[in-house]
């Protein structure tokens, strides 16, 4: 065999089995494809939660609306009732049925 068919086999051969470093590249461009894939899944899902804190926020908010209304409603009704407690004393309405009985009695002695 020649020095050239030789260096030709060799080099047939050398082609065939990859280097230590091509094998690394290999891997590396694996592991990163799966590793930008993987990223790629977590800024979806990071956006799904971003999604979903912005609506819990909206809820959030219309609820505290809601309970604010019903505290501000809460509250003119206790002040209209204090009102219309006052109108009945000021009337005489908010007097017992006893209260009436004996005003009725003193009432009649007084017409008698």
């Amino acid at each position: 065999m020649s020095n050239q068919e030789t260096t030709r086999s060799l080099e047939g051969h050398l082609q065939v089995i990859p280097s230590e470093s091509e094998i690394i590249k290999q891997d590396f461009e694996k592991r990163s494809l799966e590793l930008g894939k993987k990223i790629e899944q977590l800024e979806e899902k990071k956006m799904c939660l971003g999604l979903d804190a912005d609506i819990h926020k909206l809820e959030a908010k219309k609820l505290r609306k809601e309970k604010n209304k019903a505290e501000e409603d809460f509250n003119s009704l206790k002040t209209d009732y204090k009102k219309l407690r006052l109108s009945i004393r000021t009337a005489g309405l908010g007097k017992m049925s006893e209260q009436w009985r004996q005003e009725i009695k003193e009432e009649k002695t007084k017409v008698d």
